[in-house]
C-alpha cells in the first residue's frame, strides 16, 4: 500500500512540531505555515490563511490534511478570530475539497464546550456547544463547517477538541491540578491525529482529545470505540 501523502498547516507551531516529528515516518509530509517551517520533514510551503489559490497549491495530491492553523488565543480579538478561525478555516475546507482531499483531521477546542467545565458537568461529545469564549465559538464554526462539508461534498471529517497540550515537565511542574484531567501528551496527541488519519467508516466525529486521565471528566469513549485510540499516559503519574 503507498504511503499516504499529508499536508499539516500550522507546522511551525507547538503542536505541529511535534506532529510532524512524530508522523514523519508513517507518512509523506507536506508542511505549511505563515513563517517558513524550520527544519522541516518534508516539503514546505509558506502561506497564510487568507490566500484560498495558495492553500489550493499546499492540498493538491494530499490524501488527507492535519489542520492545525489558526489563531489559538483563547481571549483573541473577532476581528482576528474572524480571519484566521472562520475566514482561513473556510479556505482551507474549500481548498481541500476543490483538489480533492478525503480526509480533514480539524483540531477543534475544549473551550467549545467551556460552560460545562465551569459548572463541573461531566461533558460527552454528543452534548450541545457551550462555548466559553469568542474563541470557542470560532472552533464551534469549523466543527460546523466540517459537518457541511460531509453532508454536502462527501468528505471525511474529524474533530479533536484538544485538551492540555504540554510535555511531560509542565504536568509535574503545574502550578494547578486542572492539567491532571485536562493533559494530552504529545506522543497520545500523535496516536490520534494518525488513527483520526487512518480510521475506517467513519465520515465525521468529534472527539475530546486528551490522554487517559485518571481524573478526566470529557469522556473519550467514542475515540476509543471509533478511531481505536488507546491512549499511553496519564497525568496522575505526575502526583
Amino acid at each position: 500500500m503507498a504511503t499516504k501523502k499529508v499536508l499539516i498547516t500550522g507546522a511551525a507551531g507547538s503542536i505541529g512540531t511535534e506532529m510532524r516529528a512524530r508522523l514523519k515516518e508513517r507518512y509523506t509530509l507536506r508542511l505549511l505555515d505563515r513563517l517558513p517551517v524550520p527544519e522541516p520533514e518534508g516539503e514546505a510551503l509558506v502561506c497564510d490563511l487568507g490566500d484560498l489559490a495558495g492553500l489550493e497549491v499546499a492540498c493538491a495530491g494530499m490524501d488527507a490534511v492535519v489542520h492545525l492553523a489558526g489563531n489559538p488565543n483563547g481571549g483573541g480579538s473577532w476581528e482576528s478570530l474572524l480571519e484566521d478561525n472562520i475566514r482561513g478555516t473556510y479556505h482551507l475546507f474549500e481548498a481541500a475539497r476543490r483538489q480533492g482531499v478525503k480526509r480533514i483531521i480539524f483540531a477543534s477546542t475544549n473551550h467549545v464546550t467551556g460552560y460545562y467545565e465551569y459548572e463541573h458537568i461531566y461533558t460527552t461529545p454528543e452534548m450541545l456547544a457551550r462555548p466559553d469564549s469568542l474563541y470557542g465559538v470560532s472552533k464551534a464554526f469549523g466543527e460546523d463547517l466540517g459537518r457541511f462539508y460531509v453532508d454536502e461534498h462527501g468528505m471525511g471529517v474529524i474533530c479533536l477538541r484538544i485538551g492540555s497540550f504540554q510535555p511531560e515537565e509542565a504536568v509535574g511542574k503545574r502550578g494547578g491540578d486542572r492539567i491532571l484531567s485536562t493533559w494530552l501528551s504529545p506522543r497520545d496527541c500523535a496516536q490520534l491525529v494518525w488513527r483520526s488519519i487512518e480510521a475506517e467508516g467513519v465520515k465525521f466525529g468529534i472527539f475530546y482529545g486528551i490522554s487517559g486521565n485518571k481524573r478526566a471528566y470529557w469522556d473519550t469513549e467514542n475515540a476509543r470505540r471509533l478511531l481505536g485510540y488507546a491512549p499511553e499516559d496519564d497525568a496522575e503519574h505526575f502526583v
